[in-house]
């Protein structure tokens, strides 16, 4: 009797974990609902980097233990990096392709940690951008997407490659002042 009590009361432990879990995954899911990547347009450039990579999380500038349920960017995954004149695609398997014009970045740098995922000093790429929302936030919101890439040499070459497309058009990150274009 004592076991059959144990049992029934870990079942209920688990049962009401997996509860909680999916209720904040539907909260965050409605709260995020407003943000998305850009459509990848039907004409773009060769691309200057074409890399495999590991999508960790995209999560809000300064923030990177708090997941972000962009659509196309909520679930970590492998797919490859591409890097156009015209902004970077990140196809991650089982989501559709996300965009984020060149306009859109703002930068690229290395990471340690990530939701869910810390690696070696700078083992991932962070590029930082500004997302597209219904209704635009002022200031614009700024998010941070974590990629490990695949192969030793392939983080600098997309981290290199971002910062040339985005030095076109200098923005800085909310924490570091206003906002210019050039």
């Amino acid at each position: 009797m004592a076991e059959l009590i144990g049992v029934l009361v870990a079942v209920a432990i688990v049962g009401g974990a997996g509860f909680l879990m999916w209720r904040s995954w539907r909260r965050r899911t409605r709260r995020d609902a407003v943000m998305t990547a850009y459509p990848v347009p039907e004409r773009l450039g060769g691309a200057v980097v074409d890399a495999e990579m590991l999508y960790v999380a995209t999560t809000p500038v300064g923030r990177p233990l708090e997941r972000l349920a962009v659509q196309g960017l909520a679930f970590r995954g492998a797919g490859h990096v591409e890097v156009h004149p015209e902004g970077v695609i990140l196809r991650i398997a089982g989501e559709q392709p996300s965009f984020v014009p060149a306009d859109r970045l703002v930068g690229a740098g290395t990471a340690t940690f990530a939701i869910d995922r810390g690696v070696e000093p700078d083992g991932l790429v962070a590029i930082t951008w500004i997302v597209d929302e219904e209704e635009p936030a002022e200031p614009p919101t700024h998010v941070d997407s974590y990629l490990r890439a695949r192969y030793p040499g392939d983080a600098g070459r997309i981290i290199a490659a971002v910062t040339d497309i985005a030095a076109a058009h200098i923005t800085l990150r909310p924490d570091a002042g206003s906002e210019t274009e050039a």
